[in-house]
């Protein structure tokens, strides 16, 4: 499994910037100290894969920084994106010794992962771990369930504005910012990796940013940093009920 390093990376959990959102977040001081024993950091260039389909995984990890995409590949070679790790997002499964997916970093990404194995062992013994796990997987069964009703029933506009306020939300709650009124954000897909995420072809993609922006919905200071004037307007763009929309 490739593991090329781009800097050496170390970090006490208490300055972690995802640690109110990762798989840790309940965890107590000894807790804390057990992960620390079982821990390591792996950094990854963009466009690196960082798990083939059938890897044998010896680790689990959270996304510290960067962005990194899950594709499944069928016998005849289609391939099709199925989901987004984001910073905080976990990657593996306890129990499960190789790789679902194809993980390839989209940016630089940086992973804090733990030995597969004493991780498991914690996770029997340590409830606010095997919790908050429950937790972030409940969530990604309902966002992938959302994401359903996205490519089967959307827009093209409303799967740009669904995209677009998923990773503000993300960016806003780990940044401990509220989702109302203007927010700024770096998007961190190519117009291309949005295509092929949403079931577009680039050129819709590219002229349904264009109509977002001619309308006011949000603001573009360059191709990957968006501000958007209004969260609320955004969110009535994404075809959504006023529930507050698909799960981030």
């Amino acid at each position: 499994m490739p593991t090329t390093q781009l800097e050496s990376f170390q970090m006490e959990c208490a300055n972690c910037p995802i640690r109110h959102r990762a798989v840790c977040a309940r965890c107590e001081s000894d807790e804390l100290a057990r992960l620390e024993e079982m821990k390591f950091y792996r950094s990854f260039q963009a466009g690196q894969t960082i798990a083939w389909t059938g890897d044998r995984m010896d680790f689990v990890a959270s996304v510290v920084t960067g962005i990194a995409t899950l594709t499944q590949t069928l016998e005849d070679g289609r391939t099709q994106m199925v989901g987004l790790l984001l910073p905080s997002d976990f990657m593996g499964r306890p129990g499960r010794e190789r790789a679902a997916y194809d993980v390839t970093a989209t940016t630089d990404v940086t992973m804090c992962c733990f030995r597969r194995k004493p991780f498991e062992e914690m996770m029997e013994k340590t409830p606010h771990v095997s919790q908050r796990l429950l937790e972030m997987t409940l969530d990604e069964l309902d966002a992938a369930r959302e994401w359903m009703l996205l490519l089967g029933r959307k827009t093209a506009r409303e799967k740009i504005a669904s995209l677009l306020s998923i990773i503000a939300r993300r960016d806003a709650s780990l940044k401990l910012a509220k989702t109302g009124g203007r927010l700024e954000f770096d998007l961190p897909l190519t117009r291309e990796a949005m295509a092929d995420y949403l079931g577009l072809t680039l050129e819709t993609v590219s002229r349904q940013m264009s109509a977002l922006k001619r309308d006011g919905v949000i603001e573009l200071a360059s191709k990957r940093h968006i501000s958007v004037p209004d969260f609320d307007r955004l969110l009535d763009e994404t075809g959504d009920d006023t529930d507050g929309g698909m799960l981030a």
